[in-house]
């Protein structure tokens, strides 16, 4: 998936702008022009357009946080990339597109860019990353881009071909364009639809909603299926979907879509991982399919997107036939190689021959010559093609995206030619013409991009582009022509000049088509009002409308009004000891009181007696004071002044951080003031008021019992019958105090000294004393937290953690309440002793990532972190801010152990090249790959006893080393190489001077693609004599590989120098090409055997379509 922000110089959890959680991923491509810049801040009437290569030397040694390119200059305005070699608060590249000179442009400037970012892959350039984007870049957004760019690794594997004699290639592809008033545009009022506000990377979901949404016949039996008042929208998706289309239907804004992804069962991390369209609408339709069983509108998702077709193999010579009858609820269509619709259904009805050694066994006739095919039965109402964007390279090993040139019209006649494309049982009084309805586009590459949808919603001339919250009117041929694909060719920037026109490849294009049948679009598109939709569901809207509207009126008045906030001796009642226990009270939780600015504070407590029945003579208000230790207390009574003055007035006075809301504590006063203060709105010099928790050791309980006013002369024994009293103990009962001092970085605590006076004490007003009964010699032992500053301290550290095992990353196994001090012996032990394992160190943990909701790549190392807060805080965190998940294996040896060894994947191979098994080999780290082939040896069956052995390093099928016996195996990576065992041949072991070892390599040429080399299969050596012919060399290369005459009689061989084949004649000197010593790795020089690939595949992901970074697209409830 791809996500956008700003490069933010503080941690975020989700890396999205600030200002927004719901901004897009990428958008569209948009449309191409010429023109030229009249100023910083005039419109840019068309594009220009440019491109920018920043080669990055020595980029392992950059240690800089952010690190800018040179500037450049494209539309006549100054740019630079800014890139974060070591992430941006994230394990992954991050890289923007910064405005150079934002720092010195006028007041009010912006400007809009369309631009693509690449890291490039100096290997393969097929293989470079690239993501685009667009933005209106202005002051307070002046850099725009990628924050997880591709994974930190990545870039720093030289094996991967990012990082070539430590450089790095980033290109900037930069397209100015017209400016928008993106945020004050007004889908509702331009075009009378509503927008789907975008989660993080939704934007594949809101497209196929909106979709859905503008099939009336569709959303009419959404309407219909039953819920109750007594649902709630996040836990019931048919709720969720009818509250959702209700919205779009009524409401005139962007609609937000978190109930529909809360009743899937999808947590923030499914919302932030981008899915595929067609499997997320083949999920959705079975779960509703299921959900309306038993229900009035049951077999709607049949009745409008089920069609039928006939697989059938018949024989040519004898009278036997076969066929199957399967249903559809949408097809998929090939784009590569096929040149519109037409040319995609004729190829899936193309009729297959089996014969020869593919011939059909049919039942009594034994193998018969056939045909085999597909032809329709029906189609449905509703036609969903899915577009083949994306396919599976079988010889790059990766998803590639298909970006050709591909037509669909506007009108599609499935009856064209005699009707070929059903079959003989097909009902031919239905009229198989349809009319497009939508097209769901994909813009970007295979790593990621954005998805939205044009959609005529009543089939007229008007097309609209549904892209998240925006809605807006488009012609025609931005819908259609523009969404085909291919290639288009730029505008020339001087056309007195004879310049070769430029060309580029067009990354948004249609990638599904919704088409409704011309005879039942009356049917489907049926008239949807407010008699459709229960009366419950209306009701529970227009409350949710009507809070919303409270809401918006409230923020707009926000400036007429202050938010008071009242905390009360209920208040620490309830809280201390259960909610919080450290300073007074959470002003989260306490009574707010929205006041106007302007009316006196008196007044104010007028309204605080009529609401809490408090007279107003009783309310003494004190104000808070945030203290040098960050503990938050209540510092002085208001004066008479201050409560005739406004609440205004009170609140810039008081309030010197400027925050929005005023926080008081309420003193509620005796009827008679026992004190002798004759004065509300004074306080004795000498008068200090204190606050009071009592601790419990036996029953680990904290509580607040009650405040009172000392003398700063006085001393704590003065008042210890009247703490007896509060605590319920006996008069005389011996009782210890502390100071409750602050609890940030850690918890001071200390006793109060009861001979020395309070202000000997240093104790004023606010200050919170804590006391408990005396502890004895007898029961000092008897309690885990005896006195109040260990309990203290325990609730400080203490940490409930969730455990999951690392096979199971979304299920928790087990929780334990944990200290943050635990050290990693005290953590490991713990865990071992609650999943029954004698031996702690064979546990091994490993840490959660916050931002992507999964383990991180590495596990903790034995004791490489101190304690349990080490683990469980994210390396970018600069908060306090901590996970409370952690995931563990148990091991089969000590971890410590473990660490000290090293294991490779070694697949073992035979004289024929092929893989014969996959052994994984774990030794010392300090072992060498001689020790690996001795251990090799026990696990394999060798042609003879004393054969050797070697390993190779083999990568996209090309040999490039043969591992030394003494090369330490500490510093070999076998994640993205495979490592290669095999018997050396004997023929190896005797070269003579003139002999030469070669390599030899399978490869095809792709006619799609140039016919560029594409090497497949098992790379291998051989060795050539001095004076052998190509014909010599075939008879042993087929000897060697057993490959069947016939087949082998296609195979070409030529010469490969860096991917240009020079072809053998039979007669040629084989050898004589080889003589030159080669300034290139020797596996760019080969002898290649040219052969379609007939290997068996491996197999891949179920749908081909999808990315693969893409998880699979799962609906929970």
């Amino acid at each position: 998936m791809t996500m956008i922000s700003p490069p933010l110089d503080e941690d975020e959890d989700m890396l999205v702008p600030p200002t927004d959680i719901n901004e897009p991923e990428p958008m569209q491509v948009v449309g191409q022009g010429d023109g030229v810049p009249t100023g910083e801040n005039q419109p840019v009437d068309d594009p220009l357009f440019g491109k920018y290569t920043w080669r990055i030397e020595n980029f392992s040694t950059i240690n800089q946080r952010k690190h800018y390119s040179d500037t450049f200059t494209v539309g006549g305005y100054k740019w630079r990339i800014l890139l974060f070699p070591k992430g941006n608060n994230v394990d992954y590249l991050s890289i923007y597109l910064d405005v150079a000179d934002a720092s010195t442009l006028q007041y009010g400037w912006t400007r809009y860019a369309h631009f693509s970012l690449a890291i490039i892959n100096q290997y393969d350039a097929k293989l470079s990353v690239r993501k685009d984007t667009q933005h209106q870049f202005n002051a307070r957004e002046n850099d725009w881009g990628f924050t997880s760019f591709m994974p930190l690794q990545d870039p720093y594997d030289s094996n991967k071909g990012f990082l070539i004699n430590d450089t790095l290639v980033v290109e900037a592809d930069v397209n100015v364009r017209k400016m928008v008033d993106y945020w004050a545009y007004d889908s509702k009022k331009e075009t009378g639809f509503v927008g789907l506000k975008n989660q993080g990377a939704t934007c594949y979901m809101n497209s196929l909603l909106q979709t859905l949404y503008h099939i009336p016949y569709f959303r009419k039996a959404v309407y219909h299926m039953p819920t109750t008042e007594n649902d709630v929208p996040s836990n019931s998706i048919p709720l969720a979907l009818q509250s959702l289309f209700y919205k779009i239907q009524y409401s005139d804004a962007s609609v937000s879509t978190k109930d529909l992804t809360k009743s899937f069962g999808w947590d923030t991390y499914d919302s932030f991982m981008q899915h595929d369209v067609q499997e997320l609408n083949r999920v959705l339709c079975e779960k509703l399919e299921d959900k309306m069983k038993g229900t009035v509108v049951e077999g709607t998702i049949q009745q409008l997107f089920e069609g039928h077709n006939m697989n059938y193999i018949e024989c040519i010579n004898v009278d036997y036939k076969s066929t199957r009858k399967e249903s559809f609820y949408d097809l998929q269509l090939d784009v590569k190689g096929c040149k519109d619709v037409y040319e995609s259904f004729d190829k899936y009805v193309e009729v297959e021959r089996l014969e020869g050694d593919n011939k059909y066994h049919a039942e009594q006739y034994g193998l018969q010559d056939a045909r085999k095919g597909v032809l329709f039965i029906d189609f449905p109402p509703v036609l969903q093609l899915q577009l083949k964007r994306f396919e599976y390279d079988f010889t790059r090993d990766i998803m590639v995206k298909i970006n050709d040139r591909y037509e669909f019209p506007l009108q599609l006649d499935l009856d064209r030619e005699n009707a070929k494309y059903l079959s003989p049982d097909a009902d031919r009084s239905v009229r198989n013409l349809y009319t497009l309805h939508s097209v769901l586009v994909h813009s970007g590459g295979v790593h990621g991009g954005h998805y939205y949808a044009f959609i005529r919603p009543t089939l007229s001339e008007q097309w609209y582009k549904f892209d998240d919250e925006r809605v807006t009117k488009e012609k025609p041929k931005t819908a259609l022509e523009e969404q085909y694909g291919g290639e288009e060719e730029l505008p020339q920037t001087n056309p007195g000049f004879n310049n070769t026109p430029f060309k580029f490849t067009k990354y948004s294009n249609a990638y599904m088509l919704v088409y409704i049948r011309e005879s039942d679009k009356d049917k489907i598109a049926c008239n949807v009002d407010e008699k459709d939709i229960a009366q419950h569901l209306q009701m529970r809207l227009k409350k949710e409308q009507e809070e919303k509207e409270r809401k918006r009126k409230e923020k707009a008045e926000a400036h007429l009004y202050t938010i008071i906030k009242v905390a009360r001796d209920v208040d620490l009642e309830r809280q201390i000891g259960k909610e919080t226990f450290f300073d007074l009270v959470d002003h989260e939780k306490v009574q707010s009181f929205r006041v106007e600015k302007q009316i006196p504070f008196i007044q104010f407590k007028e309204e605080v007696a009529k609401q809490l029945g408090i007279p107003v003579q009783s309310q003494r208000f004190w104000l808070w004071a945030k203290r040098q230790n960050q503990t938050y207390r209540p510092n002085r009574p208001l004066t008479e002044q201050e409560e005739h003055s406004t609440v205004s007035f009170l609140k810039e006075v008081v309030n010197k951080a400027h925050n929005a809301e005023l926080k008081l504590f309420l003193e509620v006063l005796p009827d008679q003031d026992s004190r002798g203060l004759f004065s509300l709105y004074e306080k004795m010099k000498d008068d200090i008021l204190l606050f009071f928790k009592l601790y419990d050791p036996e029953k680990e309980e904290l509580r607040y019992v009650g405040r009172t006013f000392v003398k700063a002369s006085g001393k704590p024994g003065d008042i210890l019958d009247k703490l007896n009293e509060m605590a319920g103990f006996e008069p005389h009962e011996e009782i210890q105090l502390f100071e409750e001092i602050k609890f940030e970085p850690n918890v001071m605590c200390e006793p109060v000294e009861k001979r020395a006076t309070f202000r000997a004490s240093q104790l004023e007003d606010g200050d919170i004393i804590c006391f408990q009964k005396a502890l004895t010699r007898e029961n000092l032992h008897q309690y885990r937290y005896p006195d109040v500053p260990s309990f203290l301290d325990y609730v400080n550290y203490r940490q409930v953690v969730h455990f999951r095992r690392l096979d199971k990353p979304k299920e928790d196994e087990f929780t334990l309440e944990l200290s943050k001090q635990h050290l990693y012996d005290d953590v490991t032990e713990r865990v071992a002793q609650h999943v029954g394992v004698d031996d702690p160190s064979k546990i091994r943990l490993t840490a959660h990532n916050c931002y992507a909701q999964q383990p991180k790549p590495q596990p903790i190392k034995y004791r490489g972190v101190d304690r349990l807060s080490d683990m469980l805080i994210h390396f970018n965190q600069v908060s306090n801010q901590m996970s409370d998940i952690l995931y563990f294996e148990v091991l089969d040896i000590p971890l410590p152990e473990l660490q000290g060894l090293k294991t490779l994947k070694v697949s073992f191979h035979n004289a024929k090249t092929e893989e014969v098994a996959v052994h994984n080999i774990r030794l010392p780290k300090q072992s060498t790959v001689g020790d690996v082939i001795s251990e090799l040896k026990k696990k394999v069956e060798l042609s003879d006893p004393n054969a050797e052995l070697r390993i190779l390093e083999v990568f996209y099928h090309k040999i490039y080393k043969i591992f030394p016996l003494n090369e330490k195996i500490e510093n070999i990576n076998d994640q993205y190489w495979t490592l290669r065992a095999e018997e050396i041949p004997e023929e190896e072991k005797d070269l003579g001077p003139q002999d030469r070892l070669i390599h030899v390599y399978h490869f095809m040429r792709d006619p799609s693609q140039n016919q560029i080399v594409q090497n497949f299969g098992e790379p291998f050596f051989l060795v050539i004599k001095e004076d052998e012919t190509l014909n010599s060399v075939k008879e042993r290369i087929q000897k060697k590989l057993e490959v069947l005459d016939e087949e082998f009689a296609k195979w070409k061989f030529a010469f490969v120098s860096l991917g240009r084949p020079e072809y053998f004649a039979d007669n040629d000197v084989v050898g004589s090409r080889f003589q030159k010593k080669e300034t290139y790795g020797a596996w760019e020089y080969y002898l290649g055997l040219e052969h379609a690939d007939t290997s068996p595949r491996k197999s891949h992901q179920a749908n081909p379509n999808r990315h693969t970074f893409e998880k699979a697209v799962k609906i929970y409830n």
